[in-house]
């Protein structure tokens, strides 16, 4: 093994550092400068800026899509805060994108939908985000080792477990005889792909994953994992589900925490609209769903022209305009597609320790995935198959259905003029037609390093940046203690006077920003947006209901920031994390999961693991002096800036405190 490591797997890396290697021959040593395990948005940004700075970059994924959100789990209408859009202020990359898109199709939003200013067809995204990785590879000199449709299995770490020596992964393929990947579900598969064994459905090559040459460091690792699959198989700490309440995140519906209850997770599917009606075929498991599916509680909404509009990802040129609910657009016709991601449709939202999908490291224990060879992706395969259920019985639900669970008496209408697109050539790239990965808002959520003012461990929270008026009845309810700190917490520039003078909470006047990092590597901005898990399991359980509370905090937020502190986690010194898992509570990470955040977090990832080989470091050593001065941060945030990726909002200082022009509405 390279470097004379362990073949270490999670828990055991920290308490037994001298565990006998797996006895496991790879069938092939792969070399790398920057390993990225997860080829979703945050991966393939983080890639597109490590090419360009001329590196060698390995990408491993799940699916054989690049992109994430944007193409594999087919959320691919963009959502974005209006001001940022207004003036275009992404990062290069992420506007590159934007401009493709524009000129693939002759206009940014071909669907017309009206959630977004551009809606389009994953499977075209898919190809552009490739084409991008070849220029940057060519205009950087860098070197694309591609791995679809492979996971990391175990992990190499060093002999005093600071660093990641090397990685064992699975690439799978179909077994000979076998129809092509992507004919089933992912939950047929799942348990599968992390299996080092031949199956009879599966074929398997064992990749080692070694550094590149022998620089210290020789190596940065990036975790862009959909669910932060390094934070647990390394076993650095992190969070799953609901924060315990504090003053830094009033809003949580809990004192104890709940490590079960997530945001909802959403296979999509692309439906077209056709001049006949078409046959529907009702699921076997369709009545079991069936309780659970309804269009919106407003009448106005509660119409099926106002859902399919919604996400609608192409539609064919038309001078011909409708009204859909408060929007005037140009009219759907036969050969119309939607993209559907509907909360009280496709939506799947377990919350309790019988049904949540992203496993607790405490089940992780129990199921033995912490043990050595013993990774098996980390999640619950029924609640995979439960979504996929759901996703498809919503289907025939738009089509064919006549309740609905927001509105009573249900006035739904069946629309049999509609077909799901299946196919490897049609817009998701699957036989079955659901996306070929699900939409996961949240997974694991790394603790970053202790640090000046966040002794347990850094952490982006709600009170850094929601405007969320804390002067209501809820807030005042808190306790004293709880409610004084949180106002002096956001105090802002009053914070010296506050705490020196004690100044009662009804007189602190509250900073109207977000919290400025010293150590910002990228931006950040949406709403605080939730899709809460059910209170009972199952789910789809007849009456039903959300997890009471966790809308607390739903509202508008100021611009923010993405601190490198977010990024860099306790323990191993050459991973960064990249995507949705960075360090962020359960509230704040409800508005850092959206296309553009992750490309700025990608970006950053990339620029920075460049920047370390380069200077020789190791990424925390560009924070460890905080909040003295760090000219090496320094040099990497210009670095960013010049090549067009902002680290702050414009006109955005501590000293203005005129942010309300960017509320995200």
């Amino acid at each position: 093994m390279a470097g004379g490591g362990i073949l270490v797997s999670a828990a055991i890396a920290q308490a037994q550092p001298a565990s006998p290697p797996l006895q496991r021959v790879p069938d092939q040593t792969v070399e790398c400068e920057i390993l990225i395990v997860g080829g979703g948005l945050a991966g393939t940004a983080t890639a597109y800026e490590a090419l360009r700075a001329g590196r060698t970059v390995c990408i491993t994924e799940i699916t054989d899509w690049i992109g994430g959100q944007l193409t594999a789990q087919g959320t691919s209408a963009l959502d974005e805060a209006k001001r940022q859009r207004e003036l275009l202020f992404f990062p290069r990359g992420y506007n590159e994108f934007r401009q493709r898109i524009k000129a693939r199709y002759g206009k940014l939003n071909p669907g017309e939908c009206w959630v977004s200013a551009s809606c389009f067809l994953p499977k075209d995204a898919n190809t552009i985000l490739i084409e991008m990785l070849e220029e940057a590879a060519k205009q950087g000199k860098g070197t694309l080792k591609w791995f679809p449709f492979t996971v990391v299995k175990d992990l190499e770490l060093s002999a005093d477990g600071r660093l990641i020596e090397g990685a064992i992964a699975i690439q799978h393929h179909p077994a000979s005889g076998t129809p092509p990947l992507n004919s089933e579900p992912l939950s047929q598969i799942f348990a599968d792909i992390y299996r080092y064994e031949d199956s009879a459905r599966l074929s398997k090559k064992v990749i080692q994953l070694v550094p590149f040459g022998n620089a210290r460091p020789s190596w940065i690792v990036i975790d862009a994992t959909e669910m932060g699959d390094l934070l647990a198989l390394a076993d650095v700490p992190y969070r799953v589900g609901l924060d315990p309440r504090t003053y830094r995140n009033p809003s949580s519906p809990t004192e104890s925490g709940d490590p079960y209850c997530l945001q909802g997770f959403t296979y999509t599917f692309a439906m077209e609209r056709t001049k006949d009606p078409q046959p529907q075929q009702m699921p076997a498991f369709y009545l079991n769903y069936e309780p659970y599916y309804g269009y919106d509680v407003d009448p106005q909404r509660a119409k099926f022209e106002y859902v399919f509009t919604y996400r609608r990802i192409w539609n064919p040129p038309t001078d011909v305009q409708e009204r859909v609910g408060p929007f005037t657009l140009p009219a759907s016709s036969p050969g119309s597609i939607s993209m559907q991601n509907w909360t009280w449709g496709n939506d799947y939202r377990p919350g309790t320790v019988q049904d949540n999908l992203v496993y607790s490291r405490e089940q992780l224990q129990q199921a033995g995935q912490l043990s050595l060879g013993g990774w098996r992706g980390g999640v619950r395969i029924d609640a995979l198959r439960s979504a996929e259920e759901i996703a498809l019985g919503y289907y025939y639900w738009l089509v064919a259905g006549t309740t609905d669970s927001q509105l009573q008496p249900s006035q739904k209408k069946p629309e049999p003029n509609h077909r799901l697109l299946t196919g490897l050539d049609s817009p998701m790239g699957t036989m079955h037609g659901l996306s070929k990965f699900p939409y996961i808002r949240e997974g694991r959520r790394l603790i970053g390093r202790p640090a000046f003012g966040y002794p347990n461990g850094f952490t982006i929270s709600e009170t850094d940046f929601s405007m969320v008026d804390f002067r209501s009845e809820y807030y005042r309810k808190l306790p004293e203690r709880t409610y004084r700190n949180l106002w002096t917490d956001i105090a802002g520039l009053e914070t010296y006077k506050v705490i020196i003078e004690g100044t009662p909470p009804a007189e602190i006047q509250r900073r109207t920003r977000s919290r400025i990092y010293i150590d910002s590597v990228g931006i950040s901005q949406y709403a605080i947006d939730f899709h809460p898990c059910m209170l009972e399991s199952p789910p789809q359980k007849p009456g039903n209901i959300e997890r009471p509370g966790v809308r607390q905090a739903h509202g508008p937020a100021y611009p923010a920031q993405i601190p490198l502190r977010a990024m860099i986690p306790q323990r191993i010194d050459n991973l960064l994390v990249a995507g949705k898992s960075i360090a962020t509570s359960f509230i704040a990470a409800a508005a850092y999961r959206v296309h553009s955040f992750e490309w700025s977090v990608g970006a950053a990832a990339g620029t920075t693991a460049s920047f370390a080989l380069e200077k020789e470091l190791l990424p925390y050593q560009l924070v460890d002096e905080l909040p003295s001065i760090e000219p090496k941060l320094i040099q990497l945030q210009q670095r960013l800036e010049a090549n067009g990726n902002p680290t702050a909002f414009p006109k955005t200082s501590i000293f203005n405190l005129n942010w309300e022009q960017w509320k995200p509405w």
